[in-house]
């Protein structure tokens, strides 16, 4: 079916995996009508494909599908744009820019299913003490032992921001016997969630659980929202999981806990500076486990998906998906 519209698309793609989600959106749009006007012409056409900020002519930018790092150097430059699909779920680095006269979307509805696998592998690995069995069988002398195990059954785990991703873990906790707690800005009631706490309660939240994943966006209300307090109110055999913005943890907090035994491990996956630096203490610390930004990253076709969506609805002049206010950082 065709569309009837005045709006067509002059794209500009910026990103590390520009050439990929090319490909993924020509694939996607030759196998649609959706995106043919009235007249038998393309609604949307690929104007620039790069990996180079600097190769942008932002003089002739009106609609940009960029990685928000990349962007964010030459977006105040781009004095025509009115949209820009981000690749991130997170867009600190534009939220942060001088320009705000555009409509800037977000990436979202894709990281859920990805995040529950990263958070329950690591859950489960510790809640069945798999490092040990591991061990006992690659020892010198091979150990059969039943090593401690705290079943996940039973226990509560606290999800710090509730938004999509954070509410595609309940199911996956109720599946395993947990209950779940929540700690978000406005402690409003979310469906599966036992409680919901407010920041002004942090240390009531961390107490009521017994493993926390943090998920919240990189804002000025969050930085070392997770200090003291927070890490030494968590139990002894708490892991800690971070996967939503470095700048929420209060690195010296959380390793200062991990020494006292205020908790038992931390996964760590995003960081104030990355790549992690070499020489970061994080990376010898015998109860933390690093990974690189790894959670939940979006597959090129993903983002074609969310991107022709809101595409669709730009040209019909319709409100786009997943945007982001300016004055809020969220």
């Amino acid at each position: 079916m065709t569309v009837r519209s005045s709006k067509v698309i002059e794209l500009t793609i910026l990103s590390n995996e520009a050439n990929d989600i090319a490909d993924a959106l020509r694939e996607k749009i030759a196998d649609s009508d959706s995106f043919i006007g009235a007249d038998g012409c393309p609604l949307i056409t690929l104007k620039q494909i790069t990996t180079r900020s600097e190769d942008v002519d932002t003089k002739d930018v009106s609609v940009m599908l960029a990685d928000p790092d990349l962007a964010s150097s030459i977006i105040n430059n781009c004095a025509a744009i009115t949209w820009c699909q981000s690749t991130w779920a997170g867009n600190a680095p534009l939220l942060n820019a001088n320009k705000t006269n555009y409509t800037l979307t977000g990436l979202k509805g894709i990281f859920g299913k990805l995040m529950r696998e990263y958070v329950f592998a690591y859950l489960l690995g510790h809640a069945r003490n798999t490092k040990a069995f591991e061990q006992n069988q690659r020892a010198a002398q091979p150990k059969w032992e039943a090593s401690k195990r705290v079943p996940l059954n039973g226990q509560t785990l606290g999800i710090v921001g509730l938004g999509s991703i954070g509410q595609a873990l309940i199911p996956v906790a109720h599946a395993f016997g947990m209950q779940v707690v929540g700690l978000t800005r406005s402690g409003k009631e979310v469906e599966g969630a036992n409680a919901v706490y407010t920041p002004d309660d942090i240390e009531g939240f961390a107490s009521a659980c017994d493993h926390v994943v943090n998920l919240m966006p990189d804002t000025p209300t969050t930085q070392n929202l997770l200090s003291h307090g927070f890490f030494n109110a968590l139990k002894p055999h708490s892991v800690f999981i971070n996967a939503g913005r470095g700048s929420a943890v209060d690195d010296d907090a959380l390793i200062q806990a991990l020494n006292s035994g205020a908790l038992a491990h931390a996964v760590l996956d995003v960081f104030r500076s990355e790549p992690l630096d070499p020489v970061h203490p994080f990376w010898q610390h015998p109860n933390i486990s690093v990974t690189a930004h790894t959670a939940a990253e979006s597959q090129p076709s993903d983002v074609a998906d969310v991107f022709l969506d809101n595409a669709l609805r730009y040209i019909k002049g319709e409100p786009l998906k997943y945007q982001f206010d300016f004055d809020k950082g969220y």
